[in-house]
């Protein structure tokens, strides 16, 4: 972009885990090459021989190194959220939390907290695209005076099941069938559906999968949430439920599916290139933390179990307290050593925060841990780099593979005499961690609770909680995604199902994809949940993309305004021509061209803005202008039309009305322009 705020600072001042991390990074330009055991090498072209001819030698040292670690070079990509990219930041408190709990980065609001955070899709592979329609992982670890603190959460408030015994079966569904390992990064076919369709706690969750949530523009614009309900614990040891939120300041927008579509194939990479771009013209991402706080007394007052991982708590009925920002300010300085090599695990915490005994969050307490014993080779992956905490770190732990710290001593147990009982236990004023002493009783069982049985009304409070255009992106999302499933039977069994959710989205679905209409009844739920709706969102220009079309002979004044009211309102832009390089305005003012119509596209901008004018293969030029119109129309967008535009106007499929705003004669037009560009979708839009 030609508008951008210059780089980033590769350290951030006064950020210890940055600090930290100095000390392994390498810097090889102007450096001489050497061997892994920094011997000088003279020819890397070559592989040694016996003549010029001849056969390679075994003894070629270099050679054998080079291919090896080579050849080693992949480690097991995660089962799940194997595509991911991440962001170093900070995170800064409100106000004291000491009322609800003892973590430490909790009390003080002028500590600043380095974290890192690590979004992702969680079905396909490591190379598959970034607007699938998923689940997206939002994962944060917080580098605490106490120790390392892992937020491991989704941009869904909900999960798919309530026990983690049936995880594994969940993901065999929805993963690439294995007779012919299709589709990638999808859960449009049949062994997924089959999965819904025999168990029915999945309802609330499909309802958010099959929503705009799952299809988010950005991760900069997507909420985040700790899904499980957890404890704090204050410093007098009472305690209550809390859980956690990730309101992203910019608010809450997503794609639309067939753009999303278009998109995956323009550009795989385009969230996390999204992401890297923001934090690199000094676009931070922000995102406030917020808790819903509930006292134990309260545990058992609603029509659902706090503890059950496929409901949420209502946010009118409990409502969200923001307590600090994070901000994003800091990419990675590389991709393997940081993202692919961090491990993150809910069983990270710190005094004052504490688990339930939500048997998803269980099963994830050991799995966790369990996957990064295979995918970063051993126990020692807390040592890697990115892993590492701030604070010290003394334990009679030892050995394993690819082991760092040198220990001192011939001490490595606990209790002994020859190092003084050293390291020693803490108790809990000196920051030892003492789980909270909740009553447990009952007998064991493997059964599940009367209170996990109702799995519709949280569904149907979802959707009686969407906006109509919200609606019927989830009827066209089921209508897709079972259309693609062979099986007419499990066809049936879905609809079947979700008409106990809403009997009209049921039945519309039914007819699109060729199956009897249910005949069941849905939920009598009539509450509905306004946090719940994206309509309802913050609406910001700031940072939205631009999409400039023009050519030479351009009005320089009329343009050149609204280019500088956009740079302004913090609005980004890139100039489109049919070529790279100058374009050339009426009173010879230049605009750099950074993108060709054939280099970018209409589904990479949030808006386009229609200039025109000359190029040297007009008719191609109007082509390209027009063909962009009408993708950014139909996909609801806003288009601004300059003076010039107009000749572009008349030849597209735009009609005036909602998002179309023409300059000539609009003498508001730039104010009007951005005021569009705000709102981002104009669904009243006729499109058909």
């Amino acid at each position: 972009m030609d508008n951008s705020k210059s780089n980033q600072s590769k350290n951030v001042e006064g950020n210890p885990k940055d600090h930290q991390l100095e000390q392994f990074r390498v810097e090889n330009e102007g450096t001489k090459m050497t061997t892994n055991q920094g011997l000088r090498v003279s020819n890397d072209e070559d592989s040694l021989k016996a003549g010029v001819r001849g056969p390679t030698i075994m003894e070629d040292f270099h050679l054998r190194e080079k291919i090896t670690h080579f050849d080693h070079e992949r480690i097991p990509e995660r089962v799940v959220h194997a595509r991911g990219f991440a962001a170093h930041g900070e995170f800064e408190l409100y106000e004291s939390m000491s009322e609800y709990t003892k973590a430490k980065f909790l009390q003080d609001p002028k500590k600043k907290t380095p974290v890192f955070v690590r979004f992702s899709t969680v079905v396909g592979s490591l190379g598959s695209m970034d607007t699938a329609r998923d689940v997206r992982g939002f994962a944060t670890k917080f580098y605490t005076d106490e120790g390392n603190y892992d937020l491991v959460g989704n941009n869904i408030p909900v999960f798919f099941i309530q026990d983690a015994i049936k995880f594994p079966d969940l993901i065999h569904a929805v993963k690439p069938e294995p007779h012919n390992e299709m589709p990638q990064a999808a859960s449009a076919h049949d062994t997924f559906w089959d999965f819904v369709a025999s168990n029915q706690e999945i309802a609330h969750m499909v309802m958010w999968v099959m929503s705009d949530r799952a299809i988010p523009r950005s991760f900069r614009m997507m909420e985040g949430f700790g899904v499980h309900t957890f404890r704090f614990v204050n410093d007098k040891g009472r305690s209550r439920f809390v859980k956690f939120h990730w309101k992203p300041v910019l608010g809450v927008h997503s794609l639309v599916w067939d753009e999303a579509q278009i998109i995956a194939g323009k550009d795989p990479d385009f969230q996390r290139r999204d992401l890297w771009e923001a934090i690199e013209i000094g676009d931070y991402p922000e995102f406030e933390l917020g808790i819903q706080i509930l006292e134990p007394e309260d545990e058992f007052k609603f029509d659902f179990d706090i503890l059950d991982a496929t409901k949420l708590w209502p946010e009118e009925l409990v409502p969200v307290k923001k307590i600090g920002k994070m901000t994003l300010n800091r990419n990675v300085d590389n991709v393997f050593a940081e993202t692919e090599q961090v491990a993150f695990h809910p069983g990270n915490v710190v005094p004052g925060i504490d688990f339930t005994n939500d048997p998803l969050l269980q099963g994830r307490l050991f799995s966790y841990l369990d996957t990064q014993l295979i995918r970063l080779g051993g126990p020692n992956f807390a040592e890697i780099p990115i892993n590492r905490p701030i604070c010290p770190v003394h334990n009679n732990q030892r050995n394993g593979f690819s082991r760092q710290t040198i220990n001192l001593g011939r001490v490595s147990y606990h209790k002994n005499s020859l190092a003084n009982n050293t390291p020693a236990t803490s108790t809990a004023r000196e920051g030892g961690y003492v789980h909270y002493e909740e009553k447990v009783e009952g007998r064991i069982t493997r059964a599940r609770s009367k209170s996990f049985d109702d799995h519709f009304s949280q569904a149907r409070l979802f959707w009686n909680s969407m906006s109509p255009p919200e609606k019927q992106h989830i009827i066209d999302a089921f209508s897709f995604e079972v259309g693609k499933v062979k099986s007419k039977s499990v066809r049936q069994q879905v609809v079947d199902m979700f008409v106990h959710v809403d009997k009209v989205m049921a039945t519309t679905v039914a007819d699109n994809v060729g199956v009897n209409r249910p005949n069941g009844e849905q939920s009598k739920v009539t509450a509905s949940s306004p946090a719940l709706s994206q309509a309802n969102t913050v609406k910001l220009p700031y940072t939205l993309k631009v999409g400039v079309l023009i050519g030479d002979g351009f009005d320089a004044n009329e343009v050149g305004e609204v280019l500088k009211y956009l740079t302004r309102q913090g609005v980004r832009y890139s100039i489109i021509s049919d070529r790279l390089g100058v374009v050339i305005g009426n009173n010879g003012v230049q605009l750099t061209a950074t993108d060709t119509f054939i280099t970018t596209d209409a589904v990479l901008f949030d808006s386009l803005y229609v200039v025109g004018v000359k190029a040297s293969n007009q008719a191609k030029f109007n082509t390209y202008i027009v063909n962009y119109i009408n993708e950014a129309y139909r996909h609801f967008k806003p288009i601004g039309f300059a003076a010039s535009g107009t000749t572009f106007f008349n030849m597209s499929n735009a009609n005036v009305g909602p998002g179309i705003i023409l300059a000539t004669g609009n003498k508001d037009f730039p104010k009007k322009f951005v005021a569009a560009i705000a709102q981002q979708r104009f669904w009243q839009r006729n499109i058909y």
